[in-house]
């Protein structure tokens, strides 16, 4: 925050003023003092939002909000780990197949799970629990 208000940058000050505050209200929310995985939770759930909404401006017409929105997810995604690209996630559904022993769809929940203790917020779960939907399915 200190670079934005130096820079000047106010879009960017705003945007971090606005995840500041969200952190802040959950912890008075919740009553307790967020660690750093559930700071990380709480930008993967206002990135959610913000694509949500940035789908619904897109809709509507509302090009102005559509950048404004974008800019806000872009700012976000800063503050979270590197995102695993396409052979990264292979590999990494794979090796859960392999390592629980997952032989058919049923099993996707036990793959899920393991994918999801090393993979959170940098991958897609949805996109992941389509591949491995996909792999299982296959056989």
């Amino acid at each position: 925050m200190r670079e934005a208000l130096r820079a000047g940058n106010k879009p960017r000050l705003g945007v971090l003023r606005m995840a500041l505050a969200a952190v802040k209200q959950h912890e008075v929310d919740t009553r307790e003092t967020l660690g750093d995985d559930a700071v990380e939770r709480l930008l993967e759930k206002m990135i959610k939002q913000g694509r949500d909404a940035l789908e619904q401006y897109r809709r509507g017409g509302r090009e102005d909000l559509v950048a404004k929105e974008a800019y806000e997810i872009e700012v976000l995604g800063e503050y979270l780990p590197e995102p695993l690209d396409d052979d990264q996630i292979e590999a990494l559904v794979e090796e859960a197949i392999t390592a629980s022993g997952a032989t058919s769809i049923k099993d996707m929940g036990r793959v899920m799970a393991w994918i999801k203790s090393r993979a959170a917020g940098r991958a897609d779960m949805a996109g992941v629990g389509a591949r491995v939907k996909a792999r299982l399915s296959a056989g």
